[in-house]
């Protein structure tokens, strides 16, 4: 019982986690104020008519070429379930002299090509999704996504192979992913699956978006690799879309928390039908490995 309070902004009865240690320890009942009330964003009374421009979610590449040595590009920094990540710096456009980074899939030919379809498809989709959750201001920070290209090898070796470009991202950590894994341990990560549960809700149940990762900064977070889960099934949003029994496994293992709203709706089936893991699972995909060794890339990219 002592560990449930009524919020004095919201008046939403919340468990302790709900609260910052200065809030329930110093405030007390009747005066303190959950996570999201002192975040600004007002509880379930939060109205808000402004609008929110695509551009201002969407964080985008501003540049028409990027460098990147030999060896990081031989050896990846980073690689997630079916990607590598090689680090670099533009060198041409608004972003000249900022860190970047490219990546490739581990299959290869036409398989390849389908992904950096679904990549691209997903993180529009995605824009959607998250300008409507900044435009609610649940929140007083601004989330944002990264919004790859696709660029292509103009000399050397591969020339004519293509990559997904976009912006680098510092302080990355890993939110959710796409089989009902979360990790609730801070704030960030339990905004992150209340976005989750957000966009369920604002895409009339049509859309999930989940495996949601990226940096934290002081003004707020930037996403990237996304996945969108579609109502409709048969990987609308490429092989990591596992349609309805994916969305349903998302709602077996989410609780919601301060950042939720109890009017948001949910399917009714929320069985598990995946094992929740924190890496990205794909159905359907026959894996065409790819040697991270196989040519030298060239260092110059236009877009």
């Amino acid at each position: 019982m002592g560990y449930y309070r009524v919020c004095a902004e919201c008046s939403r009865n919340l468990d302790r986690s709900s609260y910052s240690n200065n809030q329930w320890l110093n405030k007390g009942p009747g005066e303190s104020r959950c996570a999201s009330c002192v975040a600004g964003g007002g509880g379930s009374r939060s109205v808000n008519t402004n609008t929110v421009d695509p551009t201002q979610t969407a964080r985008r590449n501003n540049a028409t070429q990027a460098t990147f040595t030999q060896d990081a590009l031989n050896n990846p920094f980073a690689e997630g379930s079916f990607r590598y990540v090689a680090k670099g710096r533009y060198t041409h456009g608004n972003r000249a002299g900022e860190a970047c980074v490219c990546k490739w899939f581990k299959t290869g030919g036409v398989i390849g090509n389908h992904f950096f379809e679904s990549d691209i498809q997903s993180s529009n989709m995605a824009v959607t999704l998250i300008t409507k959750w900044n435009e609610k201001r649940f929140i007083n920070r601004m989330v944002k996504i990264n919004l790859p290209e696709v660029w292509t090898f103009s000399s050397g070796m591969w020339q004519g192979q293509k990559v997904l470009q976009e912006p680098f991202i510092t302080n990355y950590e890993k939110f959710n992913s796409n089989t009902g894994w979360s990790d609730d341990s801070t704030p960030w990560p339990r905004v992150m699956q209340a976005v989750s549960h957000f966009s369920y809700h604002i895409s009339n149940g049509s859309n999930l978006l989940c495996d949601l990762q990226g940096g934290v900064y002081n003004d707020g977070v930037v996403l990237t690799d996304p996945v969108v889960m579609s109502m409709e099934g048969g990987g609308k949003y490429g092989p990591t879309d596992l349609g309805s029994k994916g969305i349903s496994t998302f709602f077996a293992h989410h609780e919601c928390n301060e950042f939720c709203r109890s009017d948001w709706r949910k399917p009714r089936d929320q069985r598990s039908y995946f094992r929740p893991t924190a890496g990205t699972t794909m159905t359907n995909v026959r894996q065409v490995p790819t040697r991270r060794s196989r040519a030298p890339m060239t260092s110059i990219y236009e877009g």
